[in-house]
């Protein structure tokens, strides 16, 4: 990492210098087919309406990530839902990305590291992530995010990884490391939205996920900065692509230029 990187309140795993190809993918709509956050902010804070207009700030670069995510889940806590509570409806109602279990079960056989790499909170995380895959594979999956800060009143609020960057979780910084590897392995990213802009420009293969209900963020994004992404609907046809790379029937600038999976 270099001089100009956020401090982190939250510990990092080691990363795996003898792999050569690491998968890191955000969690929330991206891994499960709906975002736990706004879930919640849309049922339970102040709604899709307000979440959607944040959304653009961030989008737009007029408000912080961390600022508007901030915003969205203290209206959930204002409305007085307990964190319990929270996780035990997003454990009933997020579900799993259909390609997901395949995905990850070849990269395991293949000696592919996946990493989670989330703007979220690691115990919602892990519940609703035990509760899809098992406890075995939720817990050998690392998982790289924020976590929550749980008041003595019962109230609670989100505990930024990087409280100093207007991302509130760098995410560039789960990734940057392996750059200055002697022997860099090839970088598989996969997102979906706003928390995934510091990411997107430095993964070797950028993976975006299309939303069957819209809010595609991130391909605006990239789009605009003319960062090179393939689009995918589910894990199940990123696979391929991802394994074409493996076993080297394709370079890296082959498989981005597909475009869409």
């Amino acid at each position: 990492m270099n001089d100009a990187a956020p401090e982190s309140t939250l510990p990092y795993p080691p990363i795996h210098k003898d792999k050569k190809f690491v998968v890191l993918s955000d969690w929330d709509g991206t891994i499960t087919t709906y975002d736990s956050n706004d879930y919640m902010t849309d049922n339970l804070g102040f709604g899709r309406d307000r979440r959607r207009d944040l959304n653009m700030e961030i989008l737009h670069e007029k408000t912080t990530f961390r600022d508007g995510f901030r915003e969205m889940l203290a209206s959930v806590v204002a409305n007085g839902h307990s964190f319990e509570e929270c996780k035990e409806i997003l454990r009933k109602n997020i579900k799993l990305d259909p390609g997901f279990k395949e995905f990850y079960a070849w990269c395991k056989a293949n000696d592919i590291p996946v990493i989670i790499v989330s703007s979220g909170m690691t115990p919602t995380i892990r519940a609703v992530l035990t509760n899809l895959v098992g406890e075995e594979s939720a817990n050998e999956i690392e998982i790289i995010s924020n976590d929550v800060e749980l008041r003595p009143d019962g109230t609670w609020g989100i505990k930024f990884r990087h409280p100093t960057s207007g991302f509130g979780h760098d995410k560039s910084q789960a990734i940057l490391p392996y750059r200055d590897l002697e022997h860099p392995p090839t970088l598989f990213f996969f997102g979906d939205g706003v928390s995934d802009m510091s990411a997107a420009k430095h993964a070797d293969v950028l993976f975006v996920k299309e939303k069957e209900y819209g809010e595609n963020d991130l391909a605006a994004y990239c789009t605009k900065l003319g960062i090179k992404h393939i689009l995918f609907k589910d894990f199940s046809n990123a696979l391929p692509i991802v394994q074409s790379v493996v076993k080297g029937e394709k370079t890296v600038q082959e498989a981005l230029n597909i475009g869409h999976a």
